[in-house]
């Protein structure tokens, strides 16, 4: 079972450890089906799994809010959960994810869960996975020239999957996540930084 998957040390030993690593409480949980789905070698079923149930969190809000609402037991929601994987003919691995998540109470990280194992995924195909907010929608001009100045920074066989936000409230300059990286070059977190020091100064 997943639940006990990671439960002590030894067991963490044992893990099919992904490409990648990912962080938390949901990254332990997303790490656990990896391995257990590369030793079942059932990969592609449970990532099919994955990517059904994260498109119909986003697009049933009813759901989403019946397994994190806190006031509901546990045993209901895994019913509840169940049913809908069933009906999927979901992977018995990710009937069993999903129990687990229910029965120690985590179905509220759900989204965490899906999002690490999709990152995850992604590693494996060789994929990195980029993020980058601006205070402005980005033209196509600079939309090429910043993919190409992420480029540079792939490996042989990568590919780059770029998602482009926009946060007015950053007011200038740019955040980037990529892979593992992050950097701020924001114009708000520069302004944070020259107050903190007047007022240090001060």
């Amino acid at each position: 079972m997943i639940a006990r998957s990671f439960s002590t040390s030894v067991a963490t030993r044992q893990l099919v450890q992904p490409p990648v690593q990912v962080f938390g409480v949901e990254g332990r949980y997303a790490t656990a089906l990896y391995s257990a789905a590369m030793k079942k070698k059932s990969l592609d079923a449970v990532d099919k799994d994955i990517k059904e149930l994260s498109g119909l969190l986003k697009t049933d809000p009813q759901l989403k809010d019946f397994l994190t609402n806190p006031l509901l037991s546990k045993d209901l929601k895994k019913e509840a959960i169940n049913s809908v994987l069933a009906k999927k003919n979901a992977s018995p691995l990710t009937v069993n994810l999903f129990g687990a998540l229910a029965e120690n109470g985590r179905l509220a990280s759900v989204d965490g869960v899906l999002n690490s194992f999709g990152i995850i995924m992604a590693a494996v195909r060789g994929e990195v996975i980029c993020e980058v907010t601006t205070a402005k929608p980005l033209d196509a001009a600079m939309k090429k020239d910043l993919e190409a100045s992420l480029n540079a920074f792939l490996k042989k066989g990568e590919s780059l999957q770029l998602t482009l936000k926009v946060d007015p409230a950053i007011i200038g300059g740019m955040i980037v996540s990529i892979g593992d990286k992050y950097a701020d070059m924001s114009m708000a977190s520069k302004i944070k930084k020259f107050t903190s020091l007047l007022e240090q100064a001060v």
